[in-house]
């Protein structure tokens, strides 16, 4: 089973779905990138994740098109419809999905009020993909 999720910067939203579904299934091959590569994962995804015991530190944003001489069995778009335009791909690909969620890097305020929003995303993906994984996976 491959797997691909894409964003936009593949920073947050793709990165902590790669590392909820490999942590669900050690056996699926997931990947995960995006349409406007960020220089790095934020930090601020890393730390959330890894509150929940997922390290994302050695991961890194990679560009779609890395990826679009291969086939997917999926591949499940994570941008917010309303704020952003979803990537598409154009490689091979049984199955589309999208789940959409905001961007918590747009979030403003406070330290805390900024991991707040991290945090909600997180648990929002985790949630998603876990219900993902049962449905579709398992």
């Amino acid at each position: 089973m491959r797997i691909l999720i894409l964003c936009t910067g593949n920073s947050c939203r793709s990165q902590m779905a790669e590392g909820f579904l490999k942590s669900f299934d050690p056996e699926l091959k997931v990947l995960s990138a995006g349409t406007n590569a960020s220089k790095q994962v934020h930090p601020k995804a890393i730390q959330v994740m890894k509150e929940v015991g997922i390290d994302l530190s050695k991961n890194y944003p990679k560009m779609v098109d890395k990826f679009l001489s291969e086939s997917f069995d999926f591949v499940i778009t994570v941008c917010d419809n309303a704020k952003e335009t979803c990537p598409v791909f154009v490689g091979k690909v049984t199955n589309r999905l999208h789940m959409g969620f905001e961007d918590p890097a747009d979030a403003t305020g406070t330290e805390e009020e900024i991991l707040s929003v991290f945090r909600k995303v997180r648990d929002e993906i985790k949630d998603e993909f876990y219900k993902f994984y049962n449905r579709e996976l398992v």
